[in-house]
């Protein structure tokens, strides 16, 4: 069996893959793709309203925290990776992190295209077309309906990916017999308690985390993370995270620990399949509300992104969905059938 490489990442103790990606690309989509003109709207993110991760490895590090910080200048810092076109990246950290972006215009909703392509660090292994490095987000998307520029909790309708309301994916089987988890759950509802002292080594009861569902555990600190886990300019004692959780995408092939696969879903996420692929655009016409019923949104002025999966990976670690950028896609003159997406 060809080996798994690590995910593409940065930090102590990885090596910078670069990876020949399969999958269809898209006119426009690659990084030579011409910007607007002087004056015109932006395809790309103007605005961090939020960035708040979860705990993981690459918390304080993608962005970088300094002493002093606070969560305007960590929104600043995320903006500065991420916006515009510089396809810098964040780490959304484990199961509920998350980023708020914004725009200098309403991303259009066009009947039977696809609107939208959230950024990633996603890629295939090597000869492979279902796994890889594939750590989903759950996508949301907001209109500013009252015009007050800022997203309003009413305002937010979940994109409906391949595996909402129910799991839905041709690996759910081999995850199931692997021991996964592989059930959505909407309204999952997860704390992480901030350690009461830092560990100077690798640790396996770190962060200790509990769900509304009765479940607990910790997320470990690694031999190649040294810094604090938990984000650092946030005071508070705990942190609760609320959101669709996805079934466990992380299979080891090996069955000894340092093999794992993390599968593709079909479509509707982040960080999920290559930026190249056709599969990893959004249409907003697939935006639901709690109901699941059709929002039918004309357009969206804000999108979150939430880590969807709740999976330690052995050495890899925690599944956490990584950020590069959002592209409108109208502005990019790429044109993707959304039903070639979603069949």
């Amino acid at each position: 069996m060809k080996p798994f490489y690590p995910i593409l990442r940065r930090g102590a103790g990885w090596t910078l893959l670069l990876t020949a990606v399969a999958g269809a690309s898209c006119s426009g989509s690659d990084d030579a793709a011409p910007g607007p003109a002087e004056g015109a709207a932006t395809p790309y993110v103007t605005r961090v309203l939020d960035f708040r991760p979860a705990v993981g490895q690459f918390v304080n590090q993608l962005p970088e925290y300094e002493a002093g910080d606070t969560q305007e200048t960590m929104n600043r810092k995320a903006l500065e990776a991420i916006g515009g076109n510089r396809r810098g990246m964040i780490s959304l950290g484990g199961f509920g992190g998350y980023v708020v972006v914004g725009f200098d215009h309403t991303i259009e909703n066009r009947p039977g295209l696809c609107d939208f392509r959230v950024l990633g660090n996603a890629f295939l292994a090597s000869g492979q077309t279902a796994y890889g490095s594939c750590e989903p987000g759950v996508i949301e998307v907001a209109r500013d309906l009252n015009g007050n520029g800022l997203p309003d909790e009413d305002e937010w309708y979940e994109i409906a990916g391949s595996s909402y309301p129910e799991a839905s994916e041709s690996w759910l089987d081999a995850a199931r017999a692997a021991g996964n988890d592989v059930q959505t759950l909407t309204g999952y509802e997860i704390t992480y308690h901030r350690p009461t002292e830092e560990p100077s080594a690798a640790a396996e009861e770190y962060i200790r985390w509990e769900d509304n569902r009765g479940g607990s555990g910790y997320i470990p600190k690694n031999t190649f993370h040294g810094q604090p886990y938990y984000p650092q300019w946030i005071d508070a004692a705990t942190l609760t995270f609320r959101g669709t959780r996805l079934p466990q995408n992380g299979i080891d092939l090996s069955g000894a620990g340092n093999n794992y696969a993390l599968y593709a879903f079909a479509y509707g996420y982040a960080d999920n399949l290559p930026d190249a692929s056709d599969r990893s655009a959004i249409d907003i016409d697939w935006a639901v509300n709690a109901s699941g019923e059709p929002a039918s949104l004309s357009g969206v002025d804000f999108i979150r992104i939430h880590t969807g999966v709740h999976q330690l990976n052995g050495w890899l670690g925690e599944c956490s969905t990584e950020v590069m950028g959002v592209e409108d896609l109208h502005l990019l003159g790429v044109s993707i059938r959304s039903n070639t997406v979603k069949p």
